[in-house]
C-alpha cells in the first residue's frame, strides 16, 4: 500500500530578514496609496499576512516603521561607476537621470509622499534622513559630472537642483502634467546648464 504524498504547505516560514523586508514592502505600498494618518499598523499587518505583534516586534511603532520606509525610499543605491563616469557630459547626465527615474518609478507615489508634505510633519529624525539623502545625492551628481563634492557651493547648488527634481517627479506622478520623457528632458537639460553655465559664472569651478 502506497501512501499519498503530503500536500505542500500553503505558506512557508520566512527567515527574519525576509519577513522584515516583506512587511517593509507592504508599508511602502500602503504609505503611497494613503496619507500617513490613514494607514494603521493593523492595515499593514493584514496586508503582509502577519500578526500585528510581529510587525511591532520588527519595527516598533507606526512612526518607526514610517522612518524605515523613508530611509528605504530616499537613500538610493549607488550608480554603477562605469555608467556614471564614462562618456561625454551629456551622455553621463542622461544616463544618470534615466537611472534615477527607473529607481523612483518602482514606488513613485510613496517617493513623492515621503519627500513632500504628506508625512508625519516636523520630525527631527526624518528631517535628518532627508537632509542626509539630499547631501548624498548631491555628491553622487557631482561625481557624475566630474566636479568636486568637497566644495560647499557645489553641493549647495546641486541640493537646490534636488528641489527641482522632487517637484518634477511630483508633476509626473501626482499631477500627471508632465510625462516621464518630459521630466527626463527637463532634469537632464537643467543639470547640463548648471554645470556648463551656472557654476562657472558663480566662480566655483
Amino acid at each position: 500500500m502506497t501512501t499519498a504524498p503530503a500536500e505542500p504547505p500553503r505558506w512557508r516560514r520566512l527567515e527574519p530578514d525576509a519577513r522584515r523586508e516583506q512587511i517593509l514592502d507592504c508599508a511602502v505600498r500602503l504609505f503611497g496609496e494613503r496619507p500617513y494618518a490613514a494607514v494603521s499598523t493593523t492595515d499593514i499587518a493584514r496586508e503582509a499576512g502577519v500578526a500585528r505583534g510581529l510587525l511591532n516586534h520588527y519595527f516598533g511603532t507606526k512612526r518607526d516603521l514610517y522612518v524605515a520606509v523613508v530611509r528605504k525610499l530616499v537613500l538610493l543605491p549607488d550608480l554603477d561607476d562605469a555608467t556614471a563616469t564614462t562618456g561625454p557630459l551629456r551622455t553621463r547626465v542622461q544616463r544618470s537621470v534615466e537611472w534615477f527615474l527607473d529607481i523612483v518609478s518602482v514606488h513613485a507615489r510613496t517617493f513623492v509622499a515621503v519627500t513632500g508634505a504628506e508625512g508625519v510633519g516636523d520630525d527631527p529624525e526624518i528631517e535628518r534622513i532627508l537632509a542626509e539623502a539630499d547631501d548624498r545625492a548631491a555628491r553622487k551628481v557631482l561625481e557624475t559630472v566630474g566636479l568636486s563634492a568637497d566644495v560647499d557651493e557645489h553641493r549647495a547648488v546641486i541640493r537646490a537642483y534636488g528641489g527641482l527634481v522632487k517637484a518634477a517627479v511630483r508633476e509626473w506622478v501626482r499631477g500627471q502634467t508632465l510625462t516621464r520623457d518630459q521630466v527626463q528632458l527637463l532634469l537632464s537639460q537643467a543639470l547640463i546648464t548648471i554645470v556648463r553655465d551656472v557654476l562657472p559664472e558663480m566662480g566655483t569651478q
